[in-house]
Order: structure tokens, then C-alpha cells, then sequence
């Protein structure tokens, strides 16, 4: 995956990420009961933080300081 694809995976999972915050703000207001709902959704959240932050990694260069 070069620079470019890279970057545009990590723009489709930031905007996927702010839309799950949406979902689960919008879930926690409502008052829904739906605990394992809103877990799933909290549990993609993370695991697309974890994706953003591996891609991240791969755009910026390690420097040896």
C-alpha cells in the first residue's frame, strides 16, 4: 500500500470513527437499555482507533533520535 492509499484508508476510518462517537453519543442520550449495542459499538470504536493509529505509523518515518 503506498502513501496515498494510506492516506485515503485513514480518511474513510477517521470519518467512520466520529461517526461511531455520533452513534454511541446519540445512544448514551436517548437512554437506550441496549448495553450490548452500545459495548459493540464502543468495541469498533476502538479497534478503529487502533487501525488509525497503525496507519499513522505507516505514513510518518521512524527517526532515530
Amino acid at each position: 500500500m503506498d502513501d496515498t492509499q494510506i492516506a485515503k484508508r485513514l480518511d474513510i476510518v477517521r470519518t467512520e470513527h466520529r461517526d461511531l462517537d455520533s452513534a454511541i453519543a446519540a445512544l448514551v442520550e436517548s437512554g437506550s437499555t441496549d448495553q450490548l449495542q452500545l459495548a459493540r459499538l464502543k468495541k469498533r470504536k476502538l479497534r478503529l482507533r487502533d487501525e488509525i493509529s497503525m496507519l499513522e505509523d505507516q505514513l510518518v518515518p521512524d527517526i532515530i533520535a
